[in-house]
């Protein structure tokens, strides 16, 4: 079997996951069984500096550290895709990539997950949450100012380890993480995006490729799923309009019925306690992906002007 493409993902087991279902779509596309799927389409797993991350990573660089050692693998040739959690890359991106294709998007809800409680607001006073999401951590001090925010990193089993340690009383995680691990059992309760909206990208995943790789690109072209294309295209457009990074807490989430699209927009202090929101509808046109960066990047800048001096912006060495 010969080899056609090498697949490059982090090594975390949700990264893993995400992997293997490009891998599967990509065998399945060019007819061969599932024992071949290794040969044509191998696996090269890295370790990122934001894996290996203990802090914040708004104090260490932002979320440009889970793909920076993939970025710098796929530019060199070692592998010709990379597979990333949309809502980790970073909206500027080198010109000499670009996403081929963005695969149907799981659930955006965030869930929530405690031992102790059955919601998030019957956490008793002064409970304890763990994240490490400062877009979490300002939604939730904006419904719950009295609850305790404690750092909590680490991937999926090693958060709900630390949980069941005791370390928090509660925590969110991604649902479309938890549904992809099979592991939707832990979940305690999922939040509507009315009462918390998820960070832009939330539950898509992406495919990245050398730009002049036209093999790779007709390769996964088909793969993209043009519906949760646009909604993304809409929501990195409002994150690059306000120079969004893991530094700043920042919401979005684009829906499309038909060639109507909706998205709700939210900024706020660290703090939780001043919140800059948006709601607007429009009607997309036959550049459907050129409506959808408009319109967030129109919304972005909205929020921009009405937030002022409320919330700093453009922070140094921002991603």
């Amino acid at each position: 079997m010969q080899q056609v493409l090498t697949i490059g993902s982090r090594g975390s087991p949700l990264a893993m996951v995400q992997a293997r279902q490009v891998q599967a779509l990509l065998g399945q596309r060019a007819g061969l069984a599932k024992a071949d799927y290794d040969a044509a389409f191998p696996i090269s797993v890295f370790k990122t500096t934001g894996d290996v991350l203990t802090g914040r990573l708004a104090l260490s660089g932002g979320k440009g550290l889970f793909v920076k050692e993939l970025d710098e693998a796929l530019a060199d040739g070692r592998i010709d895709l990379a597979v990333h959690s949309m809502k980790d890359v970073p909206t500027h991106m080198p010109d000499v990539f670009d996403l081929a294709a963005i695969l149907p998007r799981e659930d955006t809800r965030d869930a929530f997950i405690s031992l102790t409680a059955k919601s998030f607001l019957s956490l008793p006073h002064g409970a304890t949450l763990g994240t490490a999401s400062l877009r979490r951590q300002a939604q939730a001090a904006r419904l719950r100012p009295d609850l305790k925010i404690k750092l909590l990193r680490g991937n999926v089993g090693t958060r709900l380890a630390k949980l069941k340690a005791g370390d928090c009383d509660a925590t969110f995680l991604a649902s479309a993480g938890l549904n992809r691990l099979g592991q939707t059992d832990v979940i305690t309760h999922l939040i509507d995006t009315a009462d918390m909206l998820p960070a832009p990208a939330q539950g898509a995943v992406g495919i990245q490729i050398r730009r002049a790789d036209t093999k790779a690109r007709d390769l996964i072209a088909p793969l993209d799923d043009r519906a949760t294309d646009i909604c993304i295209t809409a929501e990195r457009a409002l994150l690059k309009s306000l120079d969004g990074s893991c530094r700043t807490p920042i919401a979005a989430l684009a829906t499309l019925t038909g060639q109507t699209m909706r998205l709700r927009a939210q900024a706020l202090t660290p703090d939780g306690q001043i919140s800059f929101d948006r709601d607007e509808t429009i009607l997309l046109g036959p550049d459907a992906k050129g409506d959808a960066y408009a319109l967030g990047y129109s919304l972005g800048m909205d929020i921009r002007f009405e937030a002022g001096g409320s919330i700093q912006w453009d922070l140094p060495n921002a991603v």
